[in-house]
């Protein structure tokens, strides 16, 4: 055995042990690498600036990791294993978290620790699966409720009215908007280069688009930089408090995001470029407006009263 296993660098102390610190293991001629132990808050001390921007989604990966810290209660390990997960799980539903919230803070873990892994400072990684969600209804404006809520912002703020203008005839984020320069927004296009998908996008915009970022410039970044995002939010919940629809949660300012989308799908948009539009990273996330998309099933009716007359015809000259 003693030609197998090696202790070197050590120096036993008075009792005969070498400390843990001051040795490495050799098996044969391999060496053999102590694994450290780390808190998932160590770890994304360690990566989480390699692996996200900073921005709105780093702020809210930086609480959820926070959060399932805490819930492990700082705990260090070296492998992270099924039961680790299934504890967390069990911890994050026991508060009332949703599936689709679960889903986003194990998206954050799962990304963390496949990167702590890979960097060989974990050993074992567990099965990460999704927890099915509930398909809500989304919520978007009709033609009445834009008008009633757009007159009651332009009331209050005429540069928070064009936010309103520009959000829902591009479909874009709150953040996208508000991030725009002048250079962004040229020859009839906005480009948005800082997105929850860290992939940029251009896209054509309409007439009254164009006159929303049509502006004397007096010293601004973009068409929207005189604006802070807790700003716009107070305005627009004064406004639709006042034209009735303080009641109701969905109508947020993304509202406006699901608007768009709606009103393309139900136009005839395929999926794909809506897809495209808003900048899913995945078809699966368009998905969600494909219930909207009813002229799309028009044709099946042509062709099942065909069917039906042919039958009747057989009927007869049978």
């Amino acid at each position: 055995m003693s030609d197998m296993l090696h202790a070197v660098r050590g120096e036993t102390d008075g009792w005969g042990k070498t400390p843990f610190a001051e040795y490495s293991l050799t098996f044969g001629n391999a060496p053999l690498r102590v694994v450290e132990a780390f808190s998932l808050r160590e770890l994304f001390d360690k990566f989480g600036d390699v692996l996200w921007e900073p921005g709105r989604h780093k702020y809210n990966v930086t609480s959820f990791i926070g959060e399932l810290d805490e819930l492990l209660l700082g705990r260090r390990f070296s492998a992270f294993d099924q039961d680790t997960l299934d504890e967390l799980i069990g911890k994050l539903r026991s508060r009332g978290n949703s599936n689709a919230t679960i889903n986003r803070k194990m998206a954050a873990l799962s990304k963390l620790l496949r990167k702590a892994y890979k960097m060989g400072c974990i050993h074992s990684l567990p099965e990460f699966r999704r927890q099915k969600e509930k398909a809500g209804r989304i919520r978007f404006l009709d033609a009445e409720e834009e008008k009633r809520l757009f007159a009651a912002v332009a009331r209050r703020s005429e540069d928070a009215h064009r936010l309103c203008v520009f959000l829902v005839d591009t479909g874009c984020r709150l953040g996208e908007a508000l991030g725009l320069t002048w250079n962004d927004v040229q020859d009839g296009r906005a480009s948005f280069w800082i997105t929850k998908s860290a992939r940029s996008r251009t896209v054509p915009m309409t007439a009254r688009a164009r006159r929303a970022v049509n502006i004397p410039k007096n010293g601004h970044k973009g068409p929207f930089s005189m604006l802070r995002q807790a700003q716009f939010r107070a305005i627009w919940n004064e406004a639709k408090a006042e034209v009735g629809l303080g009641t109701d949660p969905q109508v947020v300012p993304h509202v406006l995001r699901h608007t768009c989308a709606s009103r393309l799908v139900q136009g005839g948009i395929d999926m794909r470029r809506v897809q495209m539009w808003l900048g899913h990273q995945t078809l699966q996330m368009t998905m969600r407006y494909a219930h909207l998309a009813t002229s799309d099933l028009d044709p099946c009716v042509d062709v099942l009263e065909m069917c039906g007359r042919k039958r009747a015809r057989k009927m007869v000259t049978a």
